[in-house]
């Protein structure tokens, strides 16, 4: 459009985000999504992340988004794969997935976040959580020590319709 011409930037076609699964201790670090109104995460556990703020890097987000969620500084952490949404509600979405480790443990009290309750859950407790359905099939591919994948999952509202690993349909 003319408006994207003149402003010198080419909008982009899809949204950039981060998600890490934090481990200490056997537990992932959660996040309770119930304090945002109007949150497309809702009621859902996820791990902690965000969007990418302009000139970021995938690295630059994930330090900056657990920094602000948690307080923990990171230094060691691994990408583990992207993981692309399609929806027929929500803006197509490539997130960067990523695992670290906590030096600190779980023994220390979290802090206060604004887009939920953090919470320590053992990792075997993680799939009897309210996940997305994807998210069920990512943190599975986790837990199998599976090595940097790409996954493509499609919504229709609420309810997973398809789903592509390494471009390979697997439901």
């Amino acid at each position: 459009s003319p408006e994207e011409k003149n402003s010198g930037k080419i909008k982009d076609q899809m949204k950039n985000s981060t998600l890490c699964y934090i481990e200490s201790c056997g537990k992932y670090l959660m996040l309770r999504r119930d304090r945002k109104k109007n949150d497309e995460n809702s009621g859902k556990w996820i791990g902690v992340g965000g969007k990418f703020e302009e000139g970021e890097s995938p690295d630059d987000c994930l330090i900056r988004e657990v920094r602000e969620e948690t307080g923990f500084e990171l230094t060691s952490y691994r990408l583990r794969g992207i993981v692309t949404f399609v929806s027929d509600i929500y803006e197509t979405e490539q997130m960067f997935l990523f695992t670290a480790t906590a030096d600190g443990g779980v023994s220390g009290g979290l802090p206060g976040c604004d887009e939920g309750t953090l919470e320590w859950v053992k990792i075997s407790d993680v799939p009897a959580l309210p996940l997305w359905e994807g998210d069920r099939i990512f943190l599975s591919l986790l837990s199998e020590g599976r090595g940097f994948f790409l996954l493509k999952l499609c919504y229709r509202g609420d309810r997973l319709v398809s789903a592509l690993l390494d471009g390979r349909e697997i439901l």
